[in-house]
């Protein structure tokens, strides 16, 4: 079975479908609000639907008692129907529902305890009211939080003095009392537990959500560094590190026949796969211009073999490219430059910061790449001589770099190891 008719069968199982129906009753009333407050306004329907179906159970069980209980009734199907009118009311604006809830459950509640005594223990439903009045009014209105907070303490308290057993309206039998108290204690403690762990998920799921989008921003050492020491600027003298630029070649040419639809699919593609092989190498990407690319290999973190990986992963890149342009139906070819030396690293910015390197290092890698040849990967002479041992070179001859001067520079053509490597396996 394959695995998406696996998936579609899971779905159509009982579990899946009941849980279907819950969410779809959740978001009742909820369409045309932001994501965020669709899934606040989702927890008050679910405390709405809560609450219908124990009131419809209280009304069934005070309805088991006789007529004598018959204003309990009445009072549960009036909370009932009151909860059921929420999701009308998030038509109004975005804490009606909310309001009405709060409304209708602080009413009802100091009735029932009137009516049958604080030994009933109901009363301990208003503490519900310290977490609630966060999870269905939401924190940007604190002011209505604490009012919520705030009338249900009061009205706990009043509930305790004001109706002791001796002013019961309704003499319930002590079992009744006692399986009320019971259930409110269980109620509260449920609710709360649930409000709190929902909270706390939340808090994960955005702290996880953090630190997955300052990982694609920065390099995890710098990430690190920055959540440890959030004030401390980040600014790096790096010794010895590499950096690799690369340019399609006729790609801005080439967006104009496409169109933005497939121009944006090839490119989507193109830097996918090149962030894929820079994890693989163990390459830091610092930033995409347009169709350029730019790498370095260690800068964030220690790499004796800083060149080696770099050299490595660009060595891939042609035939990466010229795949993906026979996919694509287009003629492209990849224009690299490597360079290697000291540089400096750090992060700019306050609201959309981002990680960067800068200096005659990095320059003379950009250089050589809009100086280089399409399909080849052009670099210095440093470059060369750090290599030679393990790559294999072609001399490129004197290049006159703007900026730099005449210059010797060399392409890098394969990897000595992986040719004898294929040659052993042929």
């Amino acid at each position: 079975m394959s695995q998406r008719a696996s998936i579609a069968e899971a779905q159509n199982a009982p579990l899946f479908a009941w849980l279907g129906g819950l969410a779809r009753l959740a978001e009742l009333g909820t369409s045309g609000y932001p994501r965020p407050v669709r899934r606040r306004l989702a927890i008050v329907n679910l405390m709405a639907f809560l609450i219908a179906i124990f009131s419809a159970v209280y009304a069934g069980l005070f309805a088991f008692y006789g007529m004598d209980y018959w204003p309990l009734v009445a009072a549960n199907l009036l909370l009932m129907a009151a909860a059921l009118f929420v999701p009308l009311a998030h038509r109004i604006n975005d804490i009606a529902g909310a309001i009405l809830i709060c409304i209708a459950e602080f009413v009802a509640l100091i009735f029932f305890v009137r009516e049958l005594g604080h030994s009933s223990g109901i009363q301990i439903n208003y503490i519900i009211a310290a977490a609630v009045g966060f999870a269905v009014c939401g924190l940007a209105r604190l002011r209505l939080v604490v009012t919520v907070i705030a009338i249900g303490l009061a009205l706990h308290l009043a509930a305790w003095f004001l109706f002791p057993p001796a002013a019961a309206k309704i003499a319930a039998p002590p079992e009744l009392l006692a399986n009320l108290y019971i259930s409110s204690a269980a109620t509260t403690f449920i609710i709360i537990a649930l409000i709190v762990g929902y909270a706390f998920s939340l808090a994960d799921r955005a702290r996880a959500e953090a630190d997955a989008l300052l990982a694609n921003i920065l390099p995890e050492p710098i990430a690190e560094r920055l959540k440890e020491r959030p004030g401390e600027r980040v600014a790096d003298n790096v010794a010895e590190a590499s950096v690799l630029f690369t340019d399609l070649v006729g790609f801005t040419g080439l967006a104009q026949k496409l169109g933005a639809a497939r121009t944006v699919a090839l490119l989507d593609e193109v830097v996918t796969e090149f962030d894929k092989l820079a994890a693989e190498h163990g390459v830091e990407k610092i930033k995409t211009i347009g169709d350029g690319y730019m790498a370095v290999a260690g800068v964030s973190r220690q790499q004796p073999d800083h060149l080696q990986r770099l050299a490595r992963m660009a060595l891939v890149l042609p035939g990466l490219v010229e795949h993906l342009s026979a996919e694509h139906g287009v003629d492209l070819k990849i224009r690299i430059g490597i360079a290697s030396g000291p540089l400096m690293a750090g992060v700019i910015g306050a609201d959309k910061f981002s990680y960067d390197v800068w200096g005659e290092t990095v320059n003379l890698a950009s250089r050589l790449e809009s100086h280089g040849l399409p399909g080849e990967i052009h670099v210095s002479g440093a470059v060369k001589a750090a290599l030679s041992g393990s790559f294999v070179f072609e001399p490129r001859g004197t290049v006159d770099i703007k900026g730099v001067g005449p210059v010797e520079t060399w392409l890098l053509k394969n990897d000595r190891q992986e040719s004898i490597q294929a040659k052993r396996e042929h």
